[in-house]
């Protein structure tokens, strides 16, 4: 039961800093600091789009439309945190305590 618990951790701690990447890499491309146009931006980009699209959609469905404000990686960074805050608070089943 510990590997499941370091498992779930794992994955958490890695989609936590794939989110990351991907909202400062927006942030570098809105802010014209990297162009989309240069191969590597592009696959990099392309890449984490493909990887958190289908954690971001289903979210994106029951928000309401912003305009130009994108909420589901902050809802999905809520939900992450409470996930993580879960896990952790019953560490003891896992532990066999």
């Amino acid at each position: 039961m510990i590997t499941l618990y370091q498992a779930l951790m794992l994955i958490l701690n890695v989609v936590w800093f794939i989110m990351i990447a991907h909202i400062i890499m927006s942030w570098l491309i809105n802010f014209q600091v990297l162009n989309i146009r240069q191969p590597l931006v592009a696959q990099i980009w392309f890449g984490l789009n493909r990887l958190l699209e289908p954690l971001y959609t289903p979210i994106r469905r029951f928000l309401p439309n912003m305009g130009g404000l994108d909420l589901a990686p902050l809802v999905m960074f809520i939900i992450v945190i409470i996930l993580q805050r879960a896990l952790i608070n019953n560490a003891g089943f896992f532990y066999g305590f």
